[in-house]
Parts: structure tokens; sequence; C-alpha cells
């Protein structure tokens, strides 16, 4: 038997099921609306500090993963990553998004009911994220009944506190998108036919005009809170580009928006409570699967105070105007940030499977490895531009940063050839002076010192770049030190010392020492990035797990004269190479869909 929603005891002011008394006593400048009380009750702060929710987008299941879901994926699992490794007691929500018209039609396609088509789908996205490394705590389906029990409930709430009504939406929607469409977002175009059409400007998708009894959202009433939201928290919305283009949503009116369609057009939903005629908008039962996973209604405080949001840019207006519209009208903070990032295209065009040119993520993880794909991804996705996606660049990029320049600088300072006794060599303080190289027994040079300067500050900058969703800028400034350290080995050349000579001896470790230390400040930065590989890594350099956090970083301590637990330590055992070159025949090779995975996209 399902069970009734229970309904919380929770507003803060005496809100009433009358629109005209609910707001006809509420002047603009009421105290409800006031400046002072959205910030206080629509934002917060994390007193620990400690606390961190994460979350993609849930991923809609009408056809099989690409490497634009894979790039979110991989985005929040590099955060929640980074996290953990700062000491943060971190959740990471990802998931499906299994109702609506789209997946109706995509299950009648294939004449199968619409319940095994999710699970199908689904399992493919699990089966990705699992094999990508993605180490998320929660994984939703909007199918579950821990959602429906949490959407019928926030309906509930937001019904009986007079922002939900019964009324006539007509106007243009696009099933693709599955969005309402204002007349200023909507032009013609011509299908494969010829025949003229009306399509949305911003999806390019076709849209139909539908006129039909629905419930609706008073979002009109929201305008001036979202802007007073936005405007005293300029970081909400990250990057700025991002931020403005809100703004500028916003200086036009807010049309209520539907939430409902009728059950004779949608069946496949969660029925609005009370009303079994009627089906929730898709897009109000996916948004509240944060909520879901939060904990909502229970104690979801700890989590819902630190919610943090990746999305795509083509669903901004969904999150960052519907989104905390809806959690206003609840009573409820809106997230700390909606972080947005930009397509992938191939050859300058967005992925179409009328195209032909979906990129397949299992496809490409297993010719070049889970952590060479999330290592690109990261390494060239910009969240502020489309990025492109070029096999041959790809490979490149493997090669040059990760096999040759990281790769072969590990080898390098563990090759017995090098390293006969496979430790962590001692240092010499007085081959390589703290702060000049004008001391008589110095051997290091001025460009030494500036290497050592880059990789010091380098935890800082990549934790900053990692805050603002700039991973390829870390990115960047990890290669950078790769190859400075390179510079350095090179240009000491300790293969040609002689290590029968003490002061040789002293200068030769010293050198493998310094470069030691910088490996290991970079395979404990890349584990948020290509975890596989950085493990390996470290445990060659015999790097215990309980020494990869960020605040054991503790670069290289015997230059600042202080104890290094490494010194003398043995390696960790020879796994080979740490990461093979790719072949330059691989990238000319097309991208080709398994066998079930084009029966998903059919």
């Amino acid at each position: 038997m399902k069970m009734k929603p229970h309904i919380p005891v929770l507003t803060r002011f005496d809100y009433v099921r009358s629109r005209s008394r609910l707001f006809s006593k509420l002047p603009l400048k009421s105290s409800l609306w006031s400046s002072r009380w959205i910030s206080s009750r629509f934002t917060h702060t994390d007193n620990s500090g400690k606390v961190f929710y994460i979350t993609t987008p849930i991923f809609y299941v009408n056809a099989a993963p690409h490497i634009g879901h894979l790039y979110s994926a991989v985005t929040a699992d590099c955060l929640h990553r980074s996290k953990l490794l700062q000491g943060f007691n971190s959740r990471f929500a990802t998931g499906t998004d299994e109702h609506g018209l789209k997946i109706q039609q995509a299950a009648e396609s294939v004449k199968k009911d619409p319940l095994t088509f999710c699970n199908e789908v689904s399992e493919r996205f699990k089966h990705l994220f699992v094999r990508s490394n993605i180490s998320y705590t929660d994984f939703i389906r909007t199918t579950e009944n821990r959602h429906h029990c949490t959407v019928e409930l926030f309906w509930t709430i937001l019904h009986q506190k007079g922002f939900i009504y019964k009324g006539t939406y007509e106007g243009w929607y696009s099933t693709q998108d599955e969005s309402f469409l204002m007349p200023t977002q909507v032009t013609e175009a011509c299908d494969v036919n010829g025949n003229v059409i009306k399509i949305s400007t911003e999806s390019g998708h076709k849209v139909e005009w539908m006129k039909e009894e629905n419930y609706m959202f008073r979002l009109s009433e929201f305008r001036s809170p979202l802007l007073r939201w936005l405007k005293e928290n300029p970081n909400a919305v990250q990057p700025e580009k991002f931020y403005h283009m809100v703004l500028q949503w916003l200086d036009s009116e807010l049309p209520d928006l539907s939430v409902s369609r009728q059950k004779s057009r949608l069946r496949w939903g969660i029925a609005v409570p009370g009303d079994s005629e009627q089906t929730i908008y898709v897009w109000l039962d996916a948004l509240v699967n944060y909520l879901t996973v939060a904990g909502y209604p229970g104690n979801h405080s700890l989590w819902w105070n630190a919610a943090h949001h990746i999305v795509g840019k083509d669903i901004l207006k969904f999150h960052a105007i519907y989104w905390p519209a809806f959690l206003m009208a609840a009573g409820l903070p809106s997230p700390q940030v909606i972080h947005v990032h930009s397509h992938w295209t191939v050859q300058g065009k967005k992925m179409s499977k009328s195209l032909g040119n979906v990129v397949d993520p299992f496809d490409t993880s297993q010719r070049y490895t889970e952590d060479g794909m999330r290592y690109f991804l990261l390494r060239q996705g910009v969240p502020e531009h489309d990025c492109d996606y070029d096999d041959a660049k790809l490979v490149k990029l493997l090669n040059s940063e990760l096999a040759d320049a990281l790769g072969g600088l590990l080898n390098r300072c563990t090759a017995p050839t090098l390293n006969p006794v496979q430790v962590y060599p001692h240092f010499c303080s007085s081959a390589f002076p703290k702060g000049s190289a004008q001391e008589p027994t110095s051997r290091a040079k001025p460009e030494d010192y500036k290497m050592v300067e880059s990789v010091a500050e380098l935890p800082n900058a990549v934790q900053e770049h990692f805050e603002r969703l700039h991973i390829y800028k870390a990115l960047e400034a990890i290669s950078v030190c790769v190859r400075q350290t390179n510079g350095f080995v090179q240009r000491h050349a300790p293969w040609k010392l002689d290590c029968t000579d003490a002061c040789d001896k002293r200068w030769h470790d010293s050198i493998l020492h310094v470069s030691m230390e910088c490996l290991r400040v970079y395979g404990t930065l890349l584990q948020p990035v290509v975890p596989g590989l950085a493990h390996k890594l470290l445990s060659r350099l015999g790097v215990r797990p309980e020494e990869r956090s960020w605040e054991a970083l503790r670069f290289l301590e015997r230059y600042h004269g202080r104890t290094c637990s490494f010194e003398g330590r043995p390696l960790g055992p020879d796994t080979g190479v740490l990461f093979n070159r790719l072949e330059k025949d691989t990238a000319k090779e097309k991208p080709k869909m398994s066998k079930k995975t084009r029966l998903v996209c059919q």
C-alpha cells in the first residue's frame, strides 16, 4: 500500500492558498521578498567547511550514453575526489532521468514497455561509469519509489502554499527538449521533405502547438527574487559568461510555467497527487532528484546546504531559473553553485545520431584506456566554449603528456641503471642549498630554484583551478612543471656522474630525490583526474595510501631542513610502463558502436 506523504510544518510565514490573499498584502519591498530575507533564507554557509555535495544532471535514457555524458560525470568525479583528498565529507550523486514523453515514445518504437527500456539504458550508464572509475556515492533513478515519494511531497507543499494552480496552457512545446517555449524562442525551418515546420531557436528541435488544461506554477512571481538572489550571489552560476546569460533571461517577464501534462498525452511519469488524470512535468520531477539524494524531507540540511550542481549549458535555464524558483517556493535554499559546461562537437558539428558522428565512450575508453579518456576530456574541456573531439589530437596529447613527459620522468628516476638499489634516494643540502645557487658547494642552477618554487606553489594553484572547475588550467600547470622537472634531469644528466666519487654520488642522489619529490606531488594532484595512473605512479615511488592526501604533500622537506620519511625507503614493485604510447594508426579508425549500443540507440 502506498503511504500518503507526511507534510511537515515548513513555513516561516503564513502562506495561504489564495494567490490574491498571499501577494496583494505583500508589496515588492515587503519582508517576504526583501533583500535581507532572501540573503538569509536562500543562501547559506557550511560552518564546518568540510561537507560537500556534488551532482551531475541525471541523464535522459532515451538513448545510449555519449562522451558528453561522460564529460559531466568525470568533471563531477574529479571535484568529488579532490574534496575527499582535502579531508571533506563528500557526497557525489549521478543517475538517470526515466520519465517523459520522449522515453515513452522511444520505448514504443522498439516495442518494449517503458520500465524495461529504462532498465536497459540505465544499466548502460552504470556500466560506463563503473568502467570509467566514476566514484559516485549515489545513483538515483526517477523510477525509484524513494524518488516518487519525494516528488509527491514536494508537489503537495508547492500546491498547499498556493504556488500551483489549475489552469490552461497554450503555446509551443518541444517534445525532444521536454520544454515549453516563448514565441520569441521559435522560428521556421524546412524538414528533410522540404515542409515548413516550427523549431526551437536554441536546440533546433521541432516544436508543436499545444493547448490543454493542466497545472501551472506561479513562476511569474519569482522574477524579482531570482534577480536578487543572483545579484547577491555573483558566483552562484559559473563561469561568469553563463551568469550573465541568466541575468539576460530575467530581463524579460517570466510567464507561469505548466508543470503537468494530461495523462492522455503523457502516461509515463508520476501522477499529480489527488488528480490521476494529470502527470507531473518531467523537469519538476527530475530536478527534485537532488533533494531525494540529500534525504529530503528528513535530515537533509547537512547535504543540501553544501549542494553544487554540474550541468550542460543546454539545461541551464531549468537549473538556474526553474529550480531555484521551485526551491524558493518550498522555503528551501538554492544550490551554492551551478557549474556550467559547454558541449563536445565532432569537426565543429554537434553530435547526433542522424549525422552519424556520435562518439561511443565505451569504444574510446577501450582503445585509449579509461584514464586516457578522463585525462583528454578534462585537459581539453573548457567550460566556457564548445570543445571538438578528434582522435588524432587525443593520441598526440596522451603520448606527449602521459607517456613521454610523465611516464618518461618516472622511468628515468626508478630505472635500475640510475637507481640500482631501488630506494628513494637521500638529499644533500650542501649540493642543493636552500634559496641560492651561490654557495660554494652548490651544484644547482637558477633554473632549478625556479622549478622548486613552481612545484611548491602548484598544489594551491591546482586547488584554486579545481574549485572554479577550470580543470584544464590545473592540468596545464601540472604539465608545465613536469616539463620543468624533465629539463632539470636532462640539464644535470645523472647518468653521466661518477657514483664512485662521493661528491658526485651525493649530487646524483639529490637529483633523483628532487625529481621523485616532484613526481610525488604530480601523482598526488593527479589522483582526481587519472586515479588508476596516479595510483600506479605513487605505488612505484613507495607512497603509502595514508600518505596521498593533499595535507600529506609536504614537498621537499629536506630542502627546508626537516626530516623526510621517504629517504631510504624501498620503492614499490615495477609494474611496467606508466602509460603505453598509442599508435598513430589507432587515430585513423572511426569509433564504432558495439552491437548492444547500436540496438539501444535505434
